[in-house]
């Protein structure tokens, strides 16, 4: 049999690596800056592009599509040459997939902190970047069939079934969330297809699976590879593995409303949501233990190398996010846990231990055998997981006792049936040492993280270039029918690429259609209210500048139906609120109360200070100030006709003579809200001043109701008063 010689390409590997390990410090630099304003919320005071709102979609989305994505990409690019002994299928199209997928990073890197934003979680990108998204990932996906397909190697290895579930899946929940109307094609801004309920069920389809597909799946995929090959062991179990993944793919799909229990969701989505998510722990628990008992035999080596450190750990970390999950999705754990910081410590153990773990492992795995050499220093990478994992704990345990202490206080009533903290800041004010260790363990982690740097870079230095390896292998040669006689149907499949990925889709569609559809084409899953009317043109501005401004990353808009949420806020979520809200705003944190029936509380006084400087209304408040809405600028309204025709466009019922009119309307609200705002003697001899100092400056003064902040007022004075019940003359 003839052997062929070919050349494994490290040099896209090398690239990933490299990007991950860059990103990996700009992400947790961003993290723990966010962590810092908790403690000092005024700390970037003015700088609209490095406030909160605005940074906080930027740290998610660094972690997760730059840090995790390109650690997930080195390691495929890595291992499915070598398990598939082949070239990857185009050196073209690895070098696209790399420098188009830093470029999106980088147009994120600009556009969040800009403001430009959709508000749904983890797909806040609006849809320029959404379409270049969508034709990387189908450049990725063509590389890896393709190289698939002139393959040196019958069998499809187990790693290789969860690269191509990530892609399918990734590409389906991608583009059915991202579906959105742009307002212009010379406009930044866009508008969901779906309605309220409807965009909360597909966002959080593709919320929760965008964690299991973009953070779990592709790095069980390496889980198979590397353990392995660290460990010098065989997997566990190849049976335990078919049952793995298939089980997996299958169930993941069905758990997303588990996101949105005791919502307007319909009840049916809830409890599927609840009885799947219940389900996952199996095939979940099944992969760890296959990951664990790998290292049968080899536990002697985990002692001196930190490599299989790292990996014990990120299995051990997968193992606690993944029973934490369906046990949060239990109705009376979820009543505590949600718009608490016990969600955001349950999302870091996966994130610092599974993912990190696993992508520091790899790279100390990694480096040495491409450069041909040793690890510069192996006491610095256990220092690393010594630190690293004490970052983990730092993090996580405080926050699990801030969750626990915001639910119990949330919900404490006095015997006279008041609530016993009716000021929501007091749960702030009690929970702030917590913050300080949070910020104590991110310091830790990120220590770990720049030391890494140190030992890579010394290695790199001290070792050969990185070079395309030699490699070579007999090609793939027909298989005889006698040699396939009595073949059963799996094995069949591991060899046929092709009908893996159509069974793959299939599997994972399944969940999906049956949840959304019903909910997008039954009118009776969601009941229409006669006094819902839609957002005023001024609200609408008002309403895009809270979703610029990040307000959703702290402030829920949904009622639960429980007493001391009733107390405190107001009447329970109704399903027909939200008919004309593109996209949903309920949120998934309380940093600061919920907003849904804030219309009417306080004056636009109030909110016009608050915005100014929240802790002048509201001492101990932790929200910054937004002094840049009151900036001598008007408010653009340029485009109040083309987002109110996409808004038509989706069956938001404005007439045409009230988008002609649009601009007209706009004046006469915000010139009603300003001549409230005259009530306060404050705020008329500031703005006597302001006219002063512009006038002196030689600036042309722009009156008060044509400023960003009475748009906002507007709209934050709009929300929940369509259902107040009218007290009665």
């Amino acid at each position: 049999m003839e052997m062929q010689q070919f050349y494994y390409d490290n040099k896209i590997v090398k690239n990933f690596i490299y990007a991950t390990i860059l990103f990996g410090v700009v992400g947790m630099l961003v993290g723990l800056t966010l962590a810092t304003m908790f403690l000092f919320p005024n700390l970037t005071d003015g700088i609209s592009w490095l406030s909160y709102g605005r940074l906080r979609p930027l740290h998610t989305n660094a972690v997760i599509f730059a840090f995790v994505g390109n650690a997930f990409f080195a390691g495929m690019y890595y291992s499915m040459q070598r398990l598939l002994k082949a070239r990857m299928y185009s050196d073209f199209l690895s070098k696209l997939h790399f420098w188009g997928w830093q470029l999106i990073i980088v147009a994120a890197a600009i556009t969040l902190p800009l403001g430009y934003s959709t508000s749904k979680e983890y797909a806040e990108l609006e849809w320029p970047i959404d379409i270049a998204i969508t034709f990387i990932w189908v450049v990725m996906g063509i590389n890896m069939i393709g190289t698939m397909i002139k393959r040196r190697e019958r069998h499809l290895y187990v790693a290789i079934w969860f690269y191509l579930a990530t892609f399918v899946t990734v590409a389906v929940l991608h583009i059915f969330n991202s579906l959105e109307i742009p307002v212009s094609l010379f406009s930044m801004k866009s508008y969901s297809v779906y309605a309220g309920v409807q965009d909360a069920l597909v966002q959080w389809w593709y919320g929760h699976n965008a964690v299991a597909f973009f953070l779990t799946t592709p790095f069980l995929g390496l889980m198979y590879y590397f353990v392995p090959k660290a460990a010098n062991r065989p997997v566990y179990s190849y049976r335990l593995s078919i049952v793995h993944f298939w089980s997996l793919i299958f169930i993941y799909i069905w758990a997303g409303p588990h996101h949105l229990l005791y919502s307007a969701l319909p009840n049916w989505a809830q409890n599927l949501g609840v009885a799947f998510s219940i389900m996952l722990l199996a095939p979940s628990w099944g992969g760890m233990i296959n990951g664990l008992l790998t290292l049968r035999g080899a536990w002697d080596k985990v002692r001196v190398e930190p490599v299989l450190k790292f990996f014990v750990v990120a299995i051990t970390g997968y193992g606690m996010a993944t029973f934490e999950g369906p046990m949060l999705s239990l109705k009376n754990v979820n009543a505590i846990a949600h718009f608490t910081d016990w969600i955001i410590a349950h999302v870091h153990v996966g994130a610092l231990a599974w993912n990190g773990f696993m992508a520091f492992g790899m790279i100390y795995w990694l480096v040495p055998r491409m450069t041909k050499g040793p690890l510069f220093s192996t006491k610095l990478a256990n220092f690393h997981f010594w630190i690293g994992t004490l970052g983990i704990i730092l993090y996580t345990l405080p926050m699990y006792v801030a969750g626990f202490l915001q639910a119990s206080m949330w919900k404490q009533f006095n015997p006279d049936g008041t609530l016993t903290y009716g000021n929501f800041l007091e749960t702030v004010t009690q929970i702030m040492p917590m913050y300080w260790m949070r910020a104590i363990g991110g310091v830790l982690y990120l220590t770990g993280m720049l030391v890494l740097v140190y030992n890579i870079t010394k290695t790199i230095m001290a070792n050969e270039t990185i070079e395309d390896e030699l490699a070579e292998a007999p090609e793939l040669q027909k298989i005889s029918s006698s040699r396939i006689k009595g073949e059963k149907f799996h094995p069949w499949l591991e060899r046929k690429p092709i009908q893996l990925t159509i069974l793959a889709t299939i599997a994972i569609l399944i969940g999906g259609v049956i949840q959304i559809v019903p909910t997008i084409m039954v009118k009776s899953n969601i009941p229409t209210i006669a006094s819902v009317k839609p957002y005023t043109p001024l609200e609408l501005e008002g309403r895009d500048l809270y979703i610029r401004e990040g307000c959703v990353g702290c402030h829920s808009q949904s009622v639960r139906p429980f007493r001391s949420e009733v107390e405190r806020y107001g009447p329970q979520s109704k399903a027909g609120e939200f008919v004309y809200d593109h996209p949903f705003l309920w949120g998934s944190k309380r940093t600061g109360p919920d907003l849904l029936r804030v219309g009417g509380k306080y004056n636009d006084n109030w909110h016009f200070n608050h915005m100014w400087s929240p802790q002048s209304t509201s001492p101990g408040s932790i929200m910054p100030g937004y002094k840049w809405l009151f900036d001598n600028k008007p408010l653009d309204i340029s485009d109040i006709e083309g987002k109110m025709k996409v808004m038509q466009t989706l069956g938001v019922p404005y007439s045409d003579a009230e988008v002609a009119n649009a601009k007209n309307a706009i004046k006469i609200q915000s010139q009603k809200i300003e001549d409230n705002l005259h009530a306060d003697p404050d705020f008329v001899k500031s703005y006597e001043n302001s006219k002063k100092k512009a006038a002196a400056k030689g600036e042309e003064f722009v009156p008060m109701h044509q400023r960003e902040i009475v748009a906002l007022i507007a709209y934050i004075q709009r929300l929940g008063t369509d259902i107040k019940v009218k007290d009665k003359k």
